[in-house]
């Protein structure tokens, strides 16, 4: 029996007399179960990538806020706006 993750269509089922009636019952179940509950959710694999991704897009936007152009600029915006309200 595979374990492949994608089941085989109904015309590349086993023919009916190679398997006992209650395995092709089960292994029919099993298709029709997984074509109706496709895969949810990520693999161990796709966690990694996407931690690796997110820390790496965190480390360049905490690069970039922490620059000396961002911090002059908010500084430079909440200085005008106590100013104005002065």
């Amino acid at each position: 029996m595979s374990t492949s993750p994608h089941p085989l269509p109904d015309e590349q089922l086993p023919p009916a007399g190679t398997a006992p009636a209650p395995v092709r019952g089960a292994l029919r179940r099993r298709l029709a179960r997984l074509r109706a509950e496709p895969e949810a959710g990520m693999s161990t694999a796709e966690y990694a990538v996407g931690t690796v991704a997110a820390c790496a897009f965190a480390a360049v936007l905490f690069r970039v806020v922490t620059g000396d152009s961002v911090v002059d600029g908010l500084t430079d915006l909440v200085d005008r706006a106590l100013a104005t309200l002065a």
